[in-house]
């Protein structure tokens, strides 16, 4: 495979096992972890977890990375589509969604993972740095999107997460996620049936850039139409913490900031955190491969 999968279209030769270009993974799914999940929002995690689905590698290279082993250090195994399918069908079964997390430079098999109904939600779990073209491809077979939106500006995205198109990719990749989902619909028990969920991480000394891009949320999408969740769980992390700009946390007086800009224009659906929520306990125990042996 000659790969255009994710925006960075390296073009690199991905085999079944191993792959040269930036995310390093071949065309079969390595995935790290399968097992019930319950660190997500309420509306997707529920009462009994969320059927995760860690997938290795990724097409980030997000500095403060919390998942690093499973995203950057190869962690993980191997799995045909249909072993992968097998695999989750029994852990869907005992929760209330399914979540593929980090499916970016996976879209291809997807169609194939999916080919029937799990009988629950699908969330299509990502950094926000997906493709227009891959998206459409998998239209009618993801319930929710759960993308980040990380940055406005172009010189953070390169330098934190080496991808100066971030923003200009994942805003067009939030608008046809909004196109194919519509407005949110929650189910009477509480869990999300369908939509989008936009995931923002509010990172020390920069609530300007966060305030900027929920601003291009409230002009560019109808409102009412998204869930947010505005996240003051930032720890430092991995190269972070050799990084003096980020090697703190986000204080009270920055994420007030940005939950006051939400409530000012009434961008009021969904979630946001409380400042003792930031630590290492959300990470999941990538040694427990429930499901994955």
């Amino acid at each position: 495979m000659i790969c255009s999968e994710c925006p960075r279209r390296c073009r690199a030769v991905r085999k079944p096992d191993s792959g040269e270009g930036f995310c390093k993974m071949g065309t079969l799914p390595r995935v790290a972890r399968i097992a019930p999940h319950y660190g997500e929002e309420p509306c997707i995690s529920g009462t009994h977890g969320t059927a995760a689905v860690f997938f290795s590698g990724c097409s980030l290279g997000c500095v403060f990375c919390q998942n690093e082993r499973i995203s950057h250090e190869g962690f993980g195994r191997t799995l045909t589509t249909e072993e992968l399918r097998a695999r989750i069908e029994p852990v869907a079964a005992r929760c209330d969604t399914v979540s593929l997390v980090n499916p970016t430079h996976y879209t291809h098999l997807l169609p194939a993972l999916l080919r029937e109904p799990f009988g629950k939600p699908v969330v299509y779990n990502s950094g926000g740095y997906d493709s227009v073209s891959a998206l459409r491809a998998l239209e009618g077979k993801i319930d929710v999107y759960l993308p980040d939106l990380k940055y406005r500006s172009a010189r953070l995205s390169e330098r934190y997460s080496a991808a100066a198109d971030y923003f200009e990719v994942a805003s067009a990749a939030i608008l046809e996620m909004v196109r194919q989902t519509g407005p949110f619909r929650m189910g009477e028990d509480g869990i999300l049936q369908r939509g989008v969920m936009i995931r923002h991480l509010v990172l020390p000394g920069y609530s300007a850039d966060s305030i900027a891009v929920l601003r291009w949320c409230r002009d560019h999408l109808p409102s009412g139409s998204v869930l947010y969740s505005v996240m003051s769980q930032y720890t430092p992390y991995s190269k972070a913490c050799a990084i003096p700009a980020l090697n703190r946390r986000v204080t009270a007086r920055e994420y007030g900031r940005v939950t006051d800009f939400l409530s000012d224009n009434e961008m009021l659906d969904g979630y946001i955190q409380e400042l003792s929520s930031a630590g290492t306990d959300a990470i999941p125990d990538f040694d427990a491969l429930d499901g994955v042996r």
